[in-house]
C-alpha cells in the first residue's frame, strides 16, 4: 500500500504540473495567438488558467472529499481530449498528440486514486 501511495503522489504531481504549468512558462504571445487560431474568445485563456488551478488544488489536497476529486479528474480528461482534438484539427497531428501525454499520466493517476480510495 505504501508503494502505491508513493506512485500515486509522484504521478499526480507530475500530471498536475504538466497540465497547469505550461500556461505560466510558455510565452504569453504564443498562448494568445493559439487561442485566437483555435477560434476561442480572448477571455478563454484566463478562464482555463483559473479552472486548471482550482482543479489541481482539488486533486492535490487530501482533505477534499473524493467526490470532488472525481469531478476534477473528469474535467481534466475532457479538457485534455478537447485540446487534443482542437489542436489536431487546427495545427496538425503533431500538436494534437501533445495533450495526450498529460492525459495518459492523468489516467494512471486516476487508476491509483481509485485503487487507494475504493479498495476493499
Amino acid at each position: 500500500m505504501q508503494k502505491e501511495k508513493r506512485i500515486y503522489w509522484i504521478i499526480t504531481v507530475i500530471g498536475m504540473a504538466l497540465i497547469v504549468l505550461p500556461s505560466y512558462f510558455a510565452p504569453r504571445a504564443y498562448l494568445i495567438e493559439s487561442i485566437h487560431r483555435l477560434g476561442f474568445p480572448a477571455y478563454f485563456n484566463l478562464e482555463l488558467d483559473i479552472c486548471k488551478i482550482v482543479g489541481a488544488v482539488i486533486i492535490l489536497i487530501p482533505a477534499i472529499p473524493s467526490m470532488f476529486k472525481e469531478w476534477a479528474y473528469a474535467a481534466f480528461g475532457i479538457l485534455l481530449l478537447s485540446a487534443s482534438l482542437a489542436h489536431w484539427l487546427a495545427d496538425g497531428a503533431a500538436k494534437g498528440i501533445a495533450p495526450l501525454i498529460p492525459f495518459a499520466i492523468l489516467c494512471v493517476s486516476y487508476y491509483y486514486f481509485r485503487k487507494l480510495h475504493y479498495a476493499k
